[in-house]
């Protein structure tokens, strides 16, 4: 495999650019004309820590590197425009590996109108996929950052958390001598892990939900890639305020409660630290949550779900039914 061989067969797989891009790949720089304010995010995906090559196909590990930087843009609402790929190849990838990985970023990528810009191509110890992406708005005012929250807003989540968290579980339970989608926990079916599964390995960008809520006036957002603990707890901090979370109010994906159950875990304290779920917390003023509602369901399908609110003080409180308190924790990848 040759460096600008692959490069040639990669730049003719890319999908077409978009009015702002006027330059992609193929020069030594990507022009846009981008107009209005961009929010740019930078993510990296690494081979053991990250993901496992053994667990999930080529084009998968390609699309959640996409997925997981474009949710970024999401917790901003932001629209996404242009995404720049380092992929370090290690030497048990070949040619056609890599343009498998290309498949899947490009697959999301044409799915989410995100324009593949340019990159870099190295050799590397372990798979390596580093993605900046860039994001755009019609004004600054219109991004939203996790710095506003005040308080008496009500916190919502998107969606259904815990599913990535219980998936990975199956994942990392499965033996070599179980199929994929099976797991060692024999009262539970394949139809409930294969969707737990399938949100570890393909996560769902909340583009649309988040320029919804942006729309309709949430003051804070973060997507929840490290577990509602941890991420609550960065809202927090960025806005000087406190939040206070009751667990019971949790969405819970279907099935997570059975597979915490066999692991032996609390499954309101799986959803609260797995992480993964790249859902959206926001907080927004309580007279805006009917009109978010509607907007988000019209622009996604999905539902929100009033968790908590945000109070005076710091800090993050999630509270359990009985009253007693649940830890916040969430991922940290250096410890």
């Amino acid at each position: 495999m040759g460096e600008f061989e692959l490069l040639a067969r990669i730049r003719e797989r890319l999908p077409r650019t978009s009015a702002r891009l006027q330059l992609g790949s193929g020069d030594d720089a990507a022009i846009s004309v981008p107009g209005g304010a961009t929010a740019t995010s930078v993510d990296a995906l690494v081979d053991g820590v990250h993901f496992r090559r053994e667990q999930a196909s080529l084009e998968q590990i390609g699309r959640k590197a996409l997925a997981t930087a474009l949710s970024d843009l999401a917790a901003m609402g932001a629209e996404p425009g242009e995404a720049y790929v380092v992929l370090g190849v290690p030497a048990d990838l070949d040619e056609d590996g890599c343009l498998q990985l290309l498949d899947g970023l490009a697959e999301l990528a044409a799915a989410t109108g995100t324009s593949l810009a340019g990159g870099d191509l190295t050799r590397a110890p372990a798979l390596v996929l580093t993605i900046t992406v860039v994001g755009h708005a019609s004004d600054p005012e219109h991004l939203v950052t996790r710095s506003g929250a005040r308080p008496g807003d009500a916190l919502i989540v998107t969606g259904e958390l815990g599913a990535a968290a219980a998936g990975l579980l199956l994942l990392d339970s499965a033996s070599e001598d179980v199929p994929r989608l099976m797991h060692p926990y024999g009262h539970i079916s394949l139809g409930t892990s294969e969707p737990l599964v399938r949100r570890q390995l393909e996560p769902q960008p909340r583009l649309e939900a988040g320029r919804a809520l942006a729309a309709a006036g949430a003051t804070a957002m973060i997507d929840l890639s490290d577990g509602l603990g941890g991420d609550a707890g960065h809202l927090a901090e960025a806005s000087g305020v406190g939040l206070r979370i009751d667990a019971s109010a949790l969405p819970l994906a279907a099935g997570v409660a059975e597979v915490a159950a066999a692991a032996g875990i609390d499954p309101l304290q799986l959803a609260v630290s797995g992480g993964e779920d790249y859902e959206l917390l926001a907080a927004l003023p309580t007279e805006k949550l009917e009109q978010a509602n509607a907007a988000v369901s019209e622009a996604g399908g999905l539902s929100l779900t009033r968790i908590g609110e945000v109070t005076e003080g710091e800090g993050v409180e999630i509270r359990l039914p009985g009253g007693e308190l649940l830890k916040a924790t969430g991922f940290d990848q250096l410890r």
